[in-house]
């Protein structure tokens, strides 16, 4: 899982830099500049949690269930908000819309949020570990 956990945090990570230098050059003349900052948004988030994971895939303070949980919860994460971001900020862009399905943006970060919540739990745990 360790492996696993790496690769997928490094590969958030090129995506969120492509993305990045894309919104910021490509998509410059395409979306308005409130589209622009919206999509910025998503390819922060998405990169704060590429960091996450590598953390986490490093980090021997985590068990390994708790890498687990928190992996798969920002993965879901990083899709359900950065990638309904990334498709509300180019709506104009598409012939599909993406304000259908913004309502999973928030979900997205609730499962950010949960992941913290776990990393948290795992940190609390450290002293009573050793007793």
């Amino acid at each position: 899982m360790r492996k696993s956990i790496l690769i997928t945090g490094a590969s958030l990570g090129i995506i969120a830099i492509i993305l990045g230098a894309f919104g910021a050059h490509g998509l410059k003349e395409l979306i308005t500049a409130s589209s622009q900052n919206t999509f910025e948004t998503g390819v922060r988030y998405q990169m704060y949690h590429a960091i996450l994971l590598l953390f986490v895939g490093n980090t021997n303070l985590v068990t390994g269930k708790m890498k687990s949980l928190i992996y798969f919860l920002v993965v879901f994460g990083v899709l359900f908000f950065s990638g309904s971001i990334y498709g509300l900020a180019t709506n104009e862009l598409s012939s599909f819309d993406f304000k259908t399905i913004g309502f999973i943006t928030p979900i997205g970060g609730l499962l950010f949020i949960i992941a913290w919540i776990c990393l948290l739990i795992s940190f609390l745990r450290i002293d009573k570990k050793k007793r």
